[in-house]
């Protein structure tokens, strides 16, 4: 009998049949091994910390660790960077936030990555809603005073940053463009030192993240004026938002993101979306992130790469209007 031998196209098919059949294999037992994340920010950082309470829970949900990596340096823009070039197997990603992936696009002249060309998104993963607070050697109980006072002393008031280009440092600058006060602005390295000085009146200002100035509200140093959120704050209940106490539309937060690089398999990233979802149901890692002045978000892939681009174009115009010098 005779028997023909296999065509080229023939062989072909098998081939793609046998690599379809162990991507499958290999997506059904994804992850098989820990999974590596860089965070590009200092450890013990608010990004950092709730970062990891929620990695925490999705790794137990897939049943394999998160390796964090930290490394910080040029606001968030080595870490990033560095998880561009990165294997795009699905056990390498990156939690990095709203300034690497959108302000630092307009501020800084080269970031060595492209947002839009090296990654893949993949989840949210928190938001720090910004808080409007005043020392209390300010003569303000309000919004609406605050902005009074400040129209009527031009650079006069100090707000305190982590940085230049921070999302704290644009909340003030947004803030400005809204009222039309003028303020100015001081970085700080190490934040630390901020609430001490909020609390002497020395920089009365700030437009923070809650743990940034939790210290001086505590220690009855400062009060929060308002909450720049849709929706009050859990954690300050008696705090209104902007709209409610007279600004309505200053609305401001940091956020961040799970991204992966460009090139890892969708049905990787789909699995990752849903365990990352899953945990920021969990009653136990909302009451966390409640404590860290952060609020949970559930986003699939294409509404994260949607809330990307509104809010690159957001802080685009916001820099340009305030002028600040690209960053070399």
């Amino acid at each position: 009998m005779y028997t023909a031998k296999p065509t080229w196209i023939t062989r072909s098919a098998i081939a793609s049949a046998m690599l379809l059949a162990s991507a499958a294999a290999h997506a059904e037992t994804y992850p098989s091994r820990p999974i590596q994340v860089i965070i590009p920010f200092a450890g013990g950082s608010a990004s950092d910390v709730v970062t990891r309470i929620l990695l925490d829970r999705t790794g137990k949900t897939l049943g394999q660790p998160f390796i964090i990596d930290n490394r910080p340096g040029a606001g968030g823009n080595t870490g990033t960077a560095t998880a561009a070039k990165s294997t795009p197997d699905g056990y390498n990603l990156v939690a990095t936030g709203s300034g690497p992936v959108a302000a630092n696009r307009t501020l800084y002249r080269e970031l060595g990555y492209d947002v839009d060309k090296d990654f893949e998104p993949i989840s949210l993963v928190a938001m720090f809603p910004i808080v409007v607070v005043a020392s209390t050697k300010l003569p303000v109980n309000t919004l609406t005073e605050l902005i009074a006072y400040a129209k009527e002393r031009p650079n006069q008031l100090n707000y305190g940053s982590v940085g230049i280009g921070s999302s704290q440092h644009l909340a003030g600058a947004f803030f400005e463009q809204l009222t039309g006060t003028k303020l100015t602005h001081v970085p700080y390295r190490n934040i630390a030192q901020y609430g001490p000085d909020m609390i002497a009146g020395s920089v009365p200002l700030g437009f923070q993240w809650l743990p940034n100035v939790l210290a001086p509200l505590q220690a009855n140093g400062a009060r929060a004026l308002a909450v720049a959120n849709k929706a009050r704050m859990q954690v300050l209940p008696d705090v209104p938002t902007t709209a409610e106490a007279g600004l309505p539309g200053y609305e401001n937060s940091g956020w961040f993101v799970l991204l992966a690089p460009k090139g890892t398999p969708k049905e990787m990233i789909a699995t990752i979306n849903q365990a990352v979802n899953a945990a920021l149901k969990d009653p136990t890692v909302r009451d966390r992130f409640t404590e860290q002045g952060a609020e949970p978000v559930a986003y699939t892939p294409g509404e994260l790469a949607k809330f990307i681009a509104d809010e690159t174009v957001k802080w685009h115009d916001i820099i340009t209007k305030a002028g600040i010098p690209q960053i070399q």
